[in-house]
């Protein structure tokens, strides 16, 4: 699969927006009862990966995960964003949902296309495959890789900082996957009939 320009610009669109849903209110919402707030920043990876393919939702999530990092170091909102520093936390989650999501597209769709006309479906489930992409990968590995530092951030001990990370898991996982899964279907509806339209 070649970068062609029409790619390149769609990356850097998508990537630019993912920027901006970084630094305005606009990519975070309130959970209601919850301290904390679903980010929608991994939703355009989502949607380049399954518009576009694989490479194109790799460099999307490449940009959202070098961004994350960027975050971290210049303008950190907790102290433990310091984790977003090790670019294996960061960035490597992120390339992955754009993988992640491709792939669940194109196998759901496979796996449906003699039963249903509508690609609906399998754009759904890549919606939730990449979202729990993003959420898992960047918690299992945080466990994995900086456990101690997220504790010692929080002035906690370790068993208490396993159970914060599980929590983040449950109350931002689940928000953040019904809302991601809500616009994704919603904006690749709203492309797939836009090209429709331009190819008649």
């Amino acid at each position: 699969m070649k970068l062609s320009v029409r790619r390149i610009s769609i990356i850097g669109m998508l990537g630019a927006l993912s920027i901006i849903l970084g630094l305005t209110p606009l990519g975070f919402i309130p959970i209601p009862f919850s301290l904390t707030k679903a980010t929608i920043m991994h939703i355009p990876v989502i949607i380049g990966a399954v518009i576009e393919g694989p490479l194109v939702g790799a460099f999307v999530g490449l940009i959202f995960g070098v961004f994350s990092m960027y975050q971290a170091a210049v303008m950190p909102t907790s102290p433990v964003q310091v984790v977003f520093l090790d670019p294996v936390v960061a960035v490597l989650p992120r390339i992955l949902i754009g993988l992640a999501s491709y792939y669940t597209y194109v196998g759901v769709k496979k796996l449906l296309i003699t039963r249903m006309k509508s690609d609906i479906p399998a754009v759904m489930v890549a919606a939730i495959v990449g979202t729990a992409t993003n959420t898992l990968g960047v918690l299992s590995l945080i466990y994995a890789r900086h456990l101690a530092t997220f504790a010692e951030k929080l002035s906690l001990p370790v068993a208490a900082a396993k159970g914060i990370l599980i929590g983040i898991g449950t109350t931002q996982g689940i928000p953040e996957t019904i809302v991601a899964v809500i616009i994704v279907t919603a904006v690749v509806r709203g492309i797939q009939k836009l090209n429709r339209q331009t190819m008649s």
